[in-house]
């Protein structure tokens, strides 16, 4: 399944576009916040109160919002939800130097978030066939990779033309229009979880021993992921004075993210033979042996060459690790699922910025060690624990009791 094909099919276009929209302000908002409030001359302790502010409660909401949307269906969660998270842009835009208002507004911000993400990726398997479904997957992560560079470029340029509590209404509109293009979509409309299974309990997706390992896996990718943005930044700042970086960290973590989309696009055009879960392994080591070179912090050159080749592996890795949440999350639990992957992923990079902003102090290869740990630790559990990722159809009423209805339950397989 090709990609021109992919887009071709019926409302891919049109869900694209909407999540890509409703998805930029993830990648806009901590550097929009730190440039509207330093420009209303907050200190750089309330910038930090504000950022961790949003990064907490979209952390919390996700999940969240993910359980109302299996309860209750898609469109009604993404509208209102976009409508309270534009009321928290409007109350940072409005008051960018209160000490209350500005963590306030920043939390409202982060915690109704629109699931786009989620919502996205528990409709691919409606919308596409299933030997659609990888292509499908890698290009939602290709799409990813392409938010997190044009985010912070669309804020330096509102910023730079206009001001940035101007970016802030942007961010406020580009949530409700994307949130409004996709829950007015008909596949959205007409998405229903099936009936969660009373098992589930308060627990939810989490009651599964394989998903549990999965997430855990990957927040040691989105780890490595934020040990390598410090890396990048603090290299950047060494070398200004010396031989010098153009773009400075910018370029190296713009590489990355063009390494990951090409990355991406490669994976979603081959046609796997191996099972979803020695492939998401066999990526997240990949990802660690490609981070391990940084340990070198060579000259800027080879340095941008191994900051692209840092980020191959990343989007194949999630690509693949969406086909197995779908597959290992709970009946009527699995939009749930996809947020918890996002708020575990967003965890560790944050644990691991925090980690490697320390390290930092020290020297850079100790936050290259940082990086590479990380997501080795990672892969080894996501390679070590295949046997958890396998899935089996679920006995009828003459076999274990379930309901022949109840789809894949993930067992230990020897």
């Amino acid at each position: 399944m090709g990609y021109l094909a992919l887009l071709r099919a019926p409302h891919v276009g049109r869900l694209l576009l909407g999540t890509l929209l409703g998805r930029l302000p993830a990648g806009m908002t901590a550097l929009v916040i730190a440039l509207a409030l330093r420009e209303a001359g907050a200190p750089y302790s309330r910038i930090g109160l504000a950022t961790a502010a949003y990064a907490i409660a979209a952390a919390v909401g996700g999940p969240v919002l993910g359980r109302i949307v299996d309860r209750t269906g898609q469109p009604r969660v993404l509208l209102l939800s976009a409508v309270v998270a534009g009321g928290g842009y409007t109350l940072l835009a409005l008051a960018p130097g209160s000490a209350l208002a500005a963590p306030v507004g920043a939390a409202i911000a982060g915690l109704a978030m629109p699931p786009l993400e989620p919502c996205l990726r528990s409709l691919w398997p409606d919308v596409v066939e299933d030997e659609q479904l990888d292509t499908a997957y890698a290009f939602d992560s290709a799409a990813q990779q392409i938010l997190y560079v044009a985010g912070p470029l669309a804020v330096a340029g509102i910023a730079g033309a206009v001001s940035p509590v101007a970016a802030l209404w942007v961010a406020a509109g580009l949530g409700l229009a994307g949130a409004l293009i996709v829950a007015t979509t008909a596949p959205a409309r007409a998405w229903q979880a099936p009936p969660r299974e009373h098992s589930a309990g308060l627990l939810g997706p989490l009651r599964s021993p394989g998903l549990v390992l999965l997430l855990v896996g990957l927040a040691g990718a989105g780890w490595a992921v934020g040990a390598q943005n410090v890396l990048f930044i603090a290299y950047a700042e060494a070398h200004e004075r010396t031989d010098g970086l153009p773009g400075g960290a910018g370029t190296l973590l713009a590489l990355a993210a063009l390494g990951g989309l090409l990355g991406a696009l490669a994976y979603g055009a081959v046609k796997w033979r191996s099972s979803t879960a020695t492939r998401t392994g066999l990526m997240a080591l990949g990802m660690a042996a490609s981070y391990l070179p940084l340990l070198l912090v060579p000259g800027p050159a080879a340095m941008a060459r191994l900051a692209f080749v840092s980020g191959i592996a990343l989007a194949p890795l999630l690509a693949a690790a969406f086909v197995l949440v779908a597959e290992l999350a709970p009946v009527g639990t699995v939009t749930e699922a996809f947020a918890w992957l996002v708020t575990l992923f967003a965890t560790g990079n944050s644990l691991g910025y925090a980690v490697s902003g320390h390290l930092a102090e020290g020297s850079l290869r100790s936050v290259a060690l940082c990086a590479a740990g990380g997501i080795g630790l990672g892969g080894l559990l996501l390679f070590g624990a295949r046997r958890w990722f396998r899935v089996v159809p679920a006995a009828g009423p003459a076999g274990s009791g379930a309901p022949a209805d109840a789809g894949p339950v993930p067992v230990p397989v020897g």
